[in-house]
């Protein structure tokens, strides 16, 4: 594959709320004392009534932004993945998600995050969240995104904007290559076949998608033919698109910047087990905590979990032979 254009999630997402914050005069935007870090300033330059610092108190982060949602506000509420839900899945719960105007399923509150995954290096086990798709995909009315590139994190924010309804998505903090072309649709619950193959499926979210289309090359050249889905949304995951992938492929593996336990991956494996069970290989953390790695070691730490290219083939190879 050709050399990857890498790009900043979170400078995207700042300059997507600027855009809604001229369009919409309903958006808000609130933070936690990472306002900087996750850019979401740029928001409190252009528009200073509507962006609100809470410090660090992640609980009323999330208590505030319910209570801006109730006023009729659109509120985005962003900090570090494992601040969000890490300190505060009890407001989340019961404050956001629970609560129910009539006719709607909780609160129209969007939480955005960053710094999520194995990839946050530096930071260390204690603050590589790998375990929010677990906790959030749980909670009743909540949708969860993971997108993979720049280009899902503007489509998806405007989406969320304009959906009612309590979001989670979360961003990498590294800088990603885009896979996305700008003409790319994105819809809540549909994944997105960004190659087709007959042999086996690779469902991948976040910084393992372009990990899976780089698989998919090495093992065309091999003559494996291998359909490879961007699975962004995990809840609502695309039922229907997993099903059609696993009559056809036969197999699937998954990969994730996550726990196994919980993760996309168990998404995955429970909507095939109920539609068509096929063999099923999972990519990520193996029920265990991350490590400090140094901006330049996060792609050894990501192959000591095994999420990497070189692995997905591997897998692909190995789920294959137990194809029925």
């Amino acid at each position: 594959m050709n050399e990857p254009v890498m790009t900043d999630m979170r400078s995207e997402y700042s300059k997507s709320l600027i855009q809604l914050g001229k369009e919409n005069p309903n958006v808000v935007v609130l933070g936690a004392d990472t306002t900087d870090s996750l850019k979401t300033s740029g928001f409190g330059k252009e528009f200073p009534n509507r962006f609100f610092n809470v410090g660090i108190a992640e609980a009323n982060l999330v208590t505030t932004s319910a209570g801006l949602a109730v006023s009729g506000k659109i509120p985005f509420a962003s900090t570090y993945a494992i601040f969000l839900p890490g300190r505060a899945v009890d407001q989340i719960r019961n404050n956001v998600a629970y609560p129910s105007p009539p006719g709607k399923k909780g609160l129209n509150v969007k939480f955005v995050v960053s710094h999520g995954g194995l990839s946050v290096g530096p930071d260390g086990g204690s603050h590589q969240q790998i375990e929010d798709i677990g906790i959030m995909r749980v909670i009743p009315n909540f949708r969860v995104f993971i997108p993979a590139d720049t280009i899902a994190v503007s489509k998806l924010t405007s989406l969320m904007a304009n959906e009612y309804g309590p979001f989670y998505m979360r961003m990498a903090r590294s800088k990603t290559p885009l896979v996305h072309s700008d003409s790319q649709n994105f819809e809540t619950g549909k994944a997105i076949t960004l190659r087709d193959g007959s042999d086996c499926t690779i469902a991948a979210c976040g910084i393992t998608v372009r990990m899976a289309l780089e698989a998919a090359e090495s093992l065309q050249q091999e003559g494996i033919s291998c359909r490879v889905l961007d699975m962004f949304s995990i809840k609502p995951i695309d039922n229907a698109t997993l099903e059609k992938a696993a009559r056809e492929t036969g197999c699937i593996v998954t990969a994730e910047e996550h726990n196994i336990v919980g993760g996309m991956g168990s998404a995955v494996a429970e909507s095939v087990s109920e539609s068509y069970p096929v063999p099923i290989k999972r990519i990520g953390a193996q029920d265990m905590f991350g490590e400090s790695a140094r901006d330049k070691e996060i792609p050894l730490l990501l192959e000591k979990h095994g999420i990497t290219s070189f692995n997905m083939v591997k897998q692909v190879k190995e789920v294959r032979s137990k194809k029925l």
